[in-house]
């Protein structure tokens, strides 16, 4: 663990040791002391550790924003129909609870493509899972643009929610499997970017075709989101399998070499490879009695500590939704419209800027996620949540109408995005792709996805009705009561996973114990491995 041979031998050195990097320097200093010539080699070496590094982090991003662009369809669809549903009105003369069908059932039916999801990408891989999402959805967006009725528009909606639910959960698993540890916090944030992407070009799409009329104008909308399968055809060409599946398909070697090309220190790769094939259990006899368990039955009677892995990932993506974010985005026109706005165009403008503040603010997560930690920024964003909903109901009962109160109801759904954006919205998603064991997290992680999908359709096909019966207002206090219980659940269910491999994490959940007391261990074991790094390469 502590020294490594160097993959390439024409670099001069036989032996790298881990760790921080004053050995490095320490190295240094005692190769000069042979002479000239092994100083020289020291300086080509140093060179390209830093070109390999360079190079592994472009990959790797170049990898997350591939994987990621299956995540655009649905946040296109998203804010597309929040607008579009306007004119199908118009158009098809639906009534308001087909509205809501309409709206709510893409997320429910997308529960059907996460549960396959799992079990597809656990047999044909991450990889080809996205792109029988792509395809699927593809097919989808194709007949609602060319929907004569509404019984069409709905098989159009259908298919699509099925692309998307194959497409919501396989990319966190994917990016959290190929990405190094120091960075998977940002780069498993990527999905929910192209989320606040798509729902932001949904926005833009609503108002730049609202002029024209209503039996075309809806259909160009649904039409432009077919373009992002495109390149998404193009991606499946060039990123790589997931390493841990390919483990657990015992292809080693193929393992070993995309490890080569996502991890910038060699040494690395032989001890994450060796972390990876015992969490896989390949070699051992413990991974022989898990391979003969089933892993449906395991997920449906739980261990203790996998009890507690389904309660925090399952726990998190429902809190993300019953929370009212997708009533917010959804029906953003119809909230504004109550609280005093009537143009449509108008309107429609609105919700381009509740688009790019809810983009904005991601962009702050990604680059503080792996910084201040998972719960720092769920903890932001909880209670900034329950303020902005607060405040959104309170505009829409006290203010209503007046000036003041549409001033106020725009700035809550703003901050309500906002703060939405720079915590629960990206690291829902990333928890959930960390911390289940490699043999179950795929479909681990679509049974989360399933619960995100129920509670975001349970949501959009009810808010409506529900606005109605206790007014827009009490909704929204409803949904104020529930951010501020999803505050109590991340202090007591929701560990801190920064810097910690996906192995590591593993152990978190273990041993019945303080989230706090379990990360002071993990540091401490950290630092004793670095006390014998550094004894060794003495």
């Amino acid at each position: 663990m502590g020294v490594q041979e160097n993959g390439s031998g024409d670099l001069g050195l036989s032996s790298v040791p881990l760790g921080s990097k004053n050995k490095y320097r320490r190295m240094d200093s005692e190769l000069t002391d042979y002479g000239d010539d092994d100083d020289l080699e020291v300086v080509p070496y140093k060179q390209t550790q830093q070109e390999r590094s360079s190079s592994t982090r472009k990959y790797v991003f170049a990898c997350a924003v591939f994987a990621s662009l299956n995540n655009v369809l649905l946040g296109y669809d998203v804010g597309v129909m929040s607008g579009a549903i306007i004119f199908i009105q118009e158009d098809l003369k639906i009534t308001e609870f087909q509205e809501e069908i309409l709206v709510g059932i893409l997320s429910v039916i997308s529960l059907l493509g996460s549960l396959g999801g799992g079990r597809a990408s656990d047999a044909l891989g991450r990889k080809w899972t996205m792109g029988i999402a792509a395809i699927v959805f593809q097919l989808g967006a194709l007949i609602m643009t060319l929907a004569p009725s509404f019984q069409v528009l709905m098989i159009g909606r259908l298919l699509a929610g099925v692309g998307i639910g194959f497409g919501v959960m396989i990319a966190p698993v994917y990016i959290a499997e190929i990405s190094p540890t120091i960075s998977r916090g940002s780069f498993t944030s990527f999905p929910e970017i192209f989320i606040n992407l798509g729902i932001l070009l949904g926005y833009v799409s609503n108002y730049a075709f609202s002029g024209f009329s209503a039996h075309i104008n809806w259909r160009i909308m649904l039409a432009v989101g077919i373009l992002p399968s495109v390149f998404i055809a193009f991606a499946l060409c060039i990123i790589p399998e997931s390493p841990r599946w390919l483990v657990m398909q015992n292809r080693i070697d193929e393992a070993r070499s995309v490890l080569l090309k996502t991890i910038d220190v060699e040494a690395e790769v032989e001890e994450r490879l060796s972390e990876i094939l015992k969490a896989a259990g390949i070699g051992t006899e413990a991974g022989e009695t898990q391979e003969e368990k089933a892993v449906w039955r395991e997920l449906l009677s739980p261990s203790p500590s996998l009890r507690r892995m389904l309660i925090t990932g399952f726990g998190i993506q429902c809190f993300q939704q019953i929370t009212g974010i997708d009533a917010t985005v959804y029906y953003s026109p119809e909230i504004l419209q109550t609280a005093g706005i009537e143009e449509k165009s108008r309107l429609l403008g609105a919700t381009v800027a509740v688009g790019v503040t809810k983009t904005a603010f991601i962009l702050v997560a990604i680059m503080l996620i792996d910084k201040v930690g998972r719960k720092p920024l769920l903890y932001v964003s909880t209670i900034g949540m329950t303020i902005c909903l607060c405040g959104l109901a309170i505009s829409l009962s006290v203010f209503k109408g007046t000036s003041l109160g549409i001033a106020l109801a725009i700035l809550s759904i703003c901050g309500n995005v906002a703060f939405f954006s720079i915590g629960i919205g990206p690291v829902c998603w990333v928890i959930t792709s960390e911390i289940f064991p490699l043999r179950l997290r795929a479909q681990a992680s679509a049974l989360g996805a399933v619960g995100n999908r129920v509670c975001s359709g349970v949501v959009a096909m009810s808010f409506l009705s529900v606005s109605r019966a206790i007014s827009m207002a009490g909704t929204f206090f409803i949904f104020t009561v529930i951010s501020a219980v999803s505050v109590g659940f991340v202090y007591k269910l929701v560990p801190e996973t920064k810097g910690k491999s996906l192995e590591q994490i593993e152990l978190l959940f273990q041993k019945d114990r303080n989230w706090n007391e379990e990360e002071v261990e993990m540091s401490d074991t950290q630092q004793l491995v670095q006390q014998k790094n550094e004894s060794v390469a003495i």
